[in-house]
């Protein structure tokens, strides 16, 4: 058991250690989030989507717990490997903290856009080789004071009491390690100057009310930037340095360039309303949010690049090493899909994003919404394919027309209970949504306002709740009339379909 826990805690001081590092240095660099990224890239597609399901957006979460159960479990068996040979298990303990310094490099080679030169690398890589050191370093002292708590040294009495203070002194280090590791994760890294938005040319009327003061329950119309869903790759929210910051734009083009953020603020700023959806957004889910966004318009950026003919396709980048497969058509149709800088009317958080996003109205995020945009490379789908491409997941991802009900769910009283949510087919609006109750007739409801195509709309039923249980079930148009399919499909490889159901019970 003592032998258990000298590996144990000797690890877990050792990644406390890199985490806080990291945290100084290279937040992605940490041992237990770099073995995590690897992890996310090869965990196939189907476990995936039972994680999504079952733990929602606390997946990161459950997984980084996951590598971490592992390590302890590894650690404990290089621990018990010392009681035939110690040099054996600071071997072992030194090879399993290499794990952990190869993933953050390969991290930092397959995402850096701007080259990896030694100075990439040491960020990199340091992390993980101080973890390492400091866990073999503290496994031979552990090995140390159970050789002088031994039998053979002492009366069983005062060996057994020799132990226990072993046993405390290595919860005092696992406290500290926990210490550490909390320190690591509360750092936050130099970003650079804070952005400063210059006003927009032509600033958009504000949002209308909506109906959310007239019916408790229903989703407000604006998102709350707080409030909005947040679903990515990155296990650790990156925190790019602005200052070095750049987005690329290459590929098949006739004149590649880049900027920083300093050019791209210095260009026209536009402001729209969009919905923005996840694919992997359930019927019924809150994966999907609506606000007012700020940027420059893609199509400025990719026509400046003299787009080749035979292109297709952009290729986004993150810094994390997302990547997402956009039509090139859709970029340029006039939709304007924008790279994105604020939100709210103020700059993207990182938790967003900052500081710049791709958004496309009417795409799902997989394939038209990269955040911590590093670069936009002109390509085809015959040539390349996007992180969840290859994964399984469709090439292209418009959004499907989808109503979700808010109000109302479980026990309700008797009496006049509005039926209530919202609906969106972004790029296409919502021209009508229908109630059905118990399988009866459909109803239209009342729409909210109209913000415009890429905005969901906010709707309302007024029924007569009367004792028992009931049924609710919507469904939604879009602006041509074309009404959501009924067929139900799960979220993989398109998103999810069919219509929206509640069942309630009224006392």
């Amino acid at each position: 058991m003592t032998a258990v826990t000298a590996g144990i805690t000797s690890a877990a001081l050792g990644v406390a250690v890199g985490h806080l590092l990291a945290g100084l240095v290279s937040r992605s660099a940490s041992p237990v989030v770099a073995v995590g990224a690897v992890v996310v890239d090869l965990v196939p597609l189907p476990l995936k989507e039972f994680a999504a399901r079952v733990f929602g957006v606390a997946d990161k979460a459950v997984l980084l717990t996951v590598v971490m159960v592992g390590l302890a479990a590894l650690a404990g068996l290089v621990g018990l490997l010392g009681v035939r040979s110690r040099p054996a298990a600071l071997a072992s303990m030194a090879l399993l903290g290499s794990i952990g310094t190869v993933a953050g490099v390969g991290r930092a080679v397959t995402t850096t856009v701007a080259g990896v030169g030694p100075r990439v690398l040491a960020s990199a890589a340091l992390p993980g080789l101080v973890a390492t050191l400091v866990a073999c370093l503290v496994l031979a002292a552990q090995y140390r004071r159970l050789e002088d708590s031994g039998p053979t040294s002492m009366a069983g009495a005062q060996a057994a009491r020799s132990r226990r203070a072993f046993l405390m002194g290595s919860l005092g280090l696992l406290a500290g390690a926990g210490a550490l590791g909390w320190l690591g994760s509360r750092i936050r890294p130099v970003a650079g100057s804070p952005v400063v938005l210059p006003p927009v040319p032509s600033p958009r009327p504000p949002v209308p009310a909506g109906l959310e003061g007239q019916v408790p329950g229903l989703t407000p119309l604006r998102t709350p930037v707080a409030d909005f869903y947040r679903i990515d790759t990155a296990l650790v929210v990156p925190h790019p340095d602005l200052e070095r910051w750049r987005l690329v734009v290459d590929g098949m083009v006739g004149r590649p360039y880049e900027l920083t953020l300093d050019d791209l603020l210095a260009m026209p700023l536009v402001e729209r309303d969009i919905t923005l959806t996840c694919v992997s957004n359930p019927v019924g889910g809150n994966l999907c949010g609506s606000t007012r966004w700020t940027g420059v318009l893609v199509a400025d950026l990719l026509r400046r690049a003299a787009p080749a003919a035979g292109a297709d396709m952009v290729l986004s980048r993150s810094t994390d090493g997302f990547t997402a497969s956009t039509p090139l058509e859709v970029l340029l149709d006039g939709r304007d899909a924008m790279i994105a800088l604020a939100m709210d009317g103020r700059p993207l958080t990182p938790k967003h994003g900052a500081p710049a996003r791709l958004l496309t109205p009417g795409l799902y995020g997989y394939v038209g919404a990269t955040k911590w945009l590093t670069r936009l490379t002109l390509t085809t789908f015959a040539a390349d394919q996007a992180y969840w491409t290859v994964r399984g997941w469709a090439e292209r991802g418009p959004v499907k027309t989808e109503a979700r009900i808010d109000t109302p769910h479980g026990r309700v009283a008797e009496g006049n209970v509005p039926i209530a949510g919202v609906a969106w087919a972004t790029h296409r609006g919502i021209g009508r949504v229908e109630v059905q109750v118990d399988g009866g007739p459909w109803q239209q409801a009342v729409l909210g306002p109209d913000v415009g195509l890429d905005y969901w709309r906010q709707w309302y039923l007024p029924w007569r709740a009367t004792r028992g249980s009931h049924t609710l079930v919507a469904r939604a148009y879009d602006a041509s009339g074309v009404v959501q399919t009924d067929r139900v499909a799960d979220v993989a490889p398109d998103g999810a379909s069919g219509y929206p159901r509640v069942n309630v019970t009224v006392a």
